[in-house]
């Protein structure tokens, strides 16, 4: 089983999500979908002011905006805030790490982080702050990778030089366990997404930053010959090469 705590280095992580600023939006679409469900789930709460935890672009800060909202963004990267900063995504902009928030206790009515605490190093306590934030009566949104994502990447990977060369997210029980001291709802779900070709498989994973790997960036996995070795070794089902995601939805009341 792999552990609820993991060691990861976050200035590599806030790094490479800065570097995707620019490409981000564009690459998004899985981003966008699950975000939109997850926005979804609150959207009829009485809510007034939000916090958008690891708000990227500021794209999920503008939606909620959107919705009448007053918006806080917080992200690790710094590239990240600018860029959702130029855009005038949200009302306030917070340069922080999801595990140390840097706001006071109950100071907003909703919490919303969708695709950003498979990032920390301890879901237990990401979940506790952003619990701590929010006040009694609100709702804490979380969307989250589980283990069994991107395996057909791995499996591929693992055949060509054997290692997988891909994340390792948690299983299932260990977020119902970091989930366990609330009243909470979980949803899982699998998504694939398909592609003509393993490199435009890599570049998607590119394209949203998603290239650092928990345990250290990789460096040199795409050269020519390794590119075509790895494409005779991933698995290609009528001319599509897919991605498999593990997606879990959360949501916490603020009992």
């Amino acid at each position: 089983m792999i552990s609820a705590q993991k060691t990861i280095d976050k200035h590599a992580v806030a790094s490479a999500f800065s570097r995707a600023a620019q490409s981000y939006d564009a690459a998004a679409a899985l981003q966008r979908e699950v975000g939109e469900r997850l926005l979804g789930m609150g959207s009829m709460h009485p809510s007034r002011q939000v916090l958008d935890a690891g708000c990227g672009t500021g794209y999920f800060s503008r939606r909620w905006r959107e919705l009448g909202k007053q918006v806080t963004a917080l992200d690790l990267a710094p590239g990240m805030l600018a860029f959702a900063r130029q855009q005038q995504a949200a009302d306030d902009y917070l340069l922080g790490d999801i595990e140390h928030i840097p706001l006071p206790d109950a100071c907003v009515d909703l919490s919303f982080s969708s695709l950003v605490v498979q990032w920390c190093s301890d879901l237990p306590r990401a979940l506790a702050e952003l619990r701590r934030v929010t006040r009694p009566g609100g709702l804490t949104l979380f969307s989250t990778l589980a283990q069994g994502s991107l395996h057909e990447l791995g499996d591929a990977w693992q055949q060509v030089d054997g290692e997988r060369h891909v994340n390792q997210f948690l299983p299932l029980s260990a977020i119902e366990a970091a989930c366990a001291p609330y009243r909470h709802r979980l949803e899982a779900v699998c998504r694939t997404l398909n592609y003509p070709d393993v490199m435009t498989v890599m570049r998607s994973l590119k394209g949203i930053g998603a290239t650092h790997l928990h345990q250290g960036r990789d460096a040199g996995l795409m050269s020519r010959r390794r590119l075509k070795a790895l494409q005779a070794a991933y698995p290609c089902q009528q001319g599509q090469f897919p991605l498999s995601y593990q997606l879990v939805y959360g949501v916490i009341y603020g009992d």
